[in-house]
């Protein structure tokens, strides 16, 4: 029979290993004739509740604990740290022999959750960690951290949350789950803590600061359908952090998400989104976009910044989610009326609404507000992808009598338009006029007008063109100098095509299959077939394929020299490629 005795609520309790009889007085009698006898050093020193059950312990022969003795310690721990403040040796001294598992660890952290005991609380957590050789799980982090910040010892939780975040990345070996795993964690020990919400900011901003910034826009939503919304200084912490980073597309994706939930900038914010806009090199571009708009240079940063969040959303397809942040931000004032009435505009011209667009114009003007050069570019693309020619001239003489300044966006809609719809001539001035106020044209803008020039026999007018821009600074593409090699081959003028062929050489612009194509049937038709087939072998060189009227032409051409076994090696190489 193995005894272990305690002394509990000013009654001896003997607990029996070995046998279950006699009575509650026989016991009680036991005890104190057992305690008059131990003379042992070890039995000496026994006066308080748990010391006896602790000795016994020892000597129980891997006899289980009771879930009383097991909840006794417990609260003895409990005690010893928020009545008596025991010390760290204190505690090592006193429950030396204790082996706690984790969820008794987290038992008595819930016990010491209060503030006036968070201090205890945290030391217990590192004391369990040294002295019983614990790996803290997260759950017993995330306790800890609540129980820290409920006291407001805010720099001690922000050093658990580092630990854990750090520890955690590496165990996981990715930020996006870890970071998932933690807030799982938090959540799901807040309510029995009690904590606060700034935990959550607190969490963001320990992220912000080990730049784990990957999937804190998730986070934040996963946040926000809980209930608990962060801060704008946390949100500032994150944008300023990302915008740091080579990740700046998020500084996007987490200021929309802030207006979405209504979590509105201050200066700060605009600070930092200008300092991205910038980074991205898109500045300049929404400052013209403002100014367009609102008739004037704008030095208002928050102005800047919305205009490019919604235009970015409209002009990417996402009109509808343009649409709902721009409600929110005309709700909290902070984008002016012109502004949105002009996105709103826009936002029906990319839906193909143009009725609703010239209704929403309409009322624009009926509450005192004029037309734009924004809202007239908007209209005159929208026209010119329908072929309305005819309405596009009217809606630019109208801006010309306004007053309204085009600008690149409005003569590139005009140069494409009027070249899809064969008004080459009108084109081609609208080109002059452009390059007469300082502009230069899109690539895809004037590579149109190009080809549909020398498609029409007009090669040399379109390479005129080019030459002025190129004194202006523009640079062709490939397709720019295969339109007009297309147009010379058509003209029979083989010696400009290899000038042009040459100019991309020193332009260090490779010349695409069509270029070559050309250049190769423009050499047989002058009788060239050795330079001819120079370019054939170049053309293959190059991993580029010759087409079957470049291989018929040569073929024709060798003929036509007397080559009948180049010609049928030729036509063998065309069998192969087809």
């Amino acid at each position: 029979m193995i005894l272990c005795i305690s002394y509990c609520s000013r009654r001896w309790i003997i607990l029996n290993f070995g046998c279950s009889f006699a009575s509650d007085v026989f016991w009680e009698r036991m005890a104190k004739f057992l305690l008059s006898k131990v003379q042992t050093p070890i039995y000496r020193s026994i006066i308080k509740p748990t010391q006896l059950l602790l000795h016994a312990h020892q000597f129980t022969h891997g006899c289980s604990e009771p879930a009383a003795d097991k909840d006794a310690i417990l609260t003895s721990i409990c005690d010893s740290l928020s009545k008596d403040g025991l010390s760290w040796d204190s505690l090592t001294q006193k429950f030396s022999s204790v082996h706690l598992t984790i969820h008794q660890v987290e038992k008595v952290l819930i016990q010491l959750k209060e503030p006036i005991n968070a201090k205890q609380a945290l030391k217990f957590f590192h004391w369990s960690a040294h002295n019983m050789n614990l790996q803290h799980g997260m759950s017993s982090y995330c306790i800890t951290i609540h129980i820290l910040v409920k006291a407001r010892l805010f720099k001690d939780a922000k050093a658990l949350l580092e630990s854990i975040l750090v520890n955690k990345k590496s165990m996981h070996d990715g930020s996006v789950e870890m970071l998932n795993n933690v807030l799982d964690s938090l959540l799901g020990s807040y309510e029995v803590v009690g904590s606060t919400p700034f935990v959550f900011d607190l969490f963001m901003q320990t992220c912000a600061k080990l730049r784990i910034i990957d999937s804190v826009v998730d986070g934040c939503k996963v946040l926000d359908e809980r209930g608990f919304g962060l801060s704008v200084i946390s949100y500032n912490t994150l944008l300023h952090v990302m915008q740091k980073s080579e990740k700046t597309y998020l500084v996007w994706s987490l200021y929309e998400h802030m207006i979405d939930k209504r979590t509105y900038p201050n200066e700060v914010t605009y600070r930092i989104l200008v300092r991205a806009l910038g980074k991205e090199g898109r500045l300049k571009r929404f400052l013209d976009v403002v100014e367009r708009i609102h008739g004037k240079r704008c030095s208002l940063p928050g102005m800047v910044v919305n205009t490019c969040l919604v235009f970015g959303l409209i002009d990417g397809g996402k009109v509808g989610e343009g649409m709902n942040l721009l409600k929110k931000m005309l709700q909290k004032n902070i984008i002016p009326d012109t502004i949105s009435f002009s996105l709103v505009i826009m936002a029906k011209v990319r839906m193909g609404d143009l009725d609703a667009a010239w209704e929403v114009y309409e009322e624009m003007r009926k509450r005192g507000f004029e037309g734009n050069s924004f809202v007239s570019t908007s209209f005159i693309g929208a026209y010119c992808k329908q072929g309305k020619i005819e309405e596009v001239m009217r809606l630019m003489r109208e801006m010309d009598d306004l007053g309204m300044k085009p600008y690149d966006e409005t003569f590139n809609h005009l140069i494409e338009g009027c070249s899809g719809t064969g008004y080459l001539d009108e084109s081609l001035k609208f080109c002059e006029r452009m390059v007469k106020m300082g502009l230069l044209p899109s690539p895809l803008a004037f590579n149109m007008m190009v080809g549909k020039l020398c498609s029409d026999g007009e090669a040399k007018r379109a390479d005129e063109a080019l030459t002025v821009l190129l004194e202006m600074g523009f640079v062709p593409d490939e397709n720019t100098y295969s339109h007009l090699a297309n147009g010379y081959m058509t003209l029979g003028d083989v010696e400009r095509i290899l000038k042009l062929y040459y100019e991309m050489e020193y332009r260090s612009l490779s010349p695409c299959s069509a270029f070559l194509n050309s250049l190769i049937i423009a050499l047989c038709r002058h009788g060239r077939v050795r330079e001819a087939d120079e370019f054939l072998n170049l053309l293959k060189a190059r991993s580029l394929i010759p087409g079957s009227h470049t291989y018929k032409t040569l073929i024709a051409s060798h003929l036509e020299k007397g080559n009948k076994t180049r010609a049928q090696q030729l036509c063998e190489e065309m069998v192969e490629m087809s």
